[in-house]
């Protein structure tokens, strides 16, 4: 894209990198999910990944907008990075809360054996 110019072409391209990135994210986690269970240490952990579902729709709105526009697909791809340097509040509690009750649980399992 820097090269470029931020040319329509390289930047479309771009963003379709980022959503397959995005998208091989999110399998990930749903596999990872799906093996260790609904109620998981992950999975309370995740939470609704808002995040990685946001990430995804904005990569996917900006690879047409790229021939509109390249600077704002450009603008997206930036909104992305700093989206994901803000601190997820639910998920940081979700992390916690999980943390915690698998703290509890080998506590637990240990006082039966």
């Amino acid at each position: 894209m820097g090269e470029n110019g931020l040319a329509a072409i390289p930047t479309a391209v771009y963003g379709f990198v980022l959503l397959m990135a995005a998208i091989a994210y999110l399998i990930l986690e749903r596999a990872i999910v799906a093996k260790e269970g609904r109620d998981s240490f992950v999975a309370r952990a995740i939470g609704p990944d808002w995040k990685g579902k946001l990430s995804a729709v904005l990569y996917f709105a900006a690879i047409p907008l790229a021939f509109v526009s390249p600077w704002i697909a450009a603008a997206l791809y930036v909104f992305v990075a700093l989206l994901w340097l803000i601190p997820d509040l639910e998920s940081s509690g979700n992390w916690r809360t999980a943390k915690s009750n698998q703290g509890r649980n080998a506590v637990s399992i240990t006082k039966h054996n």
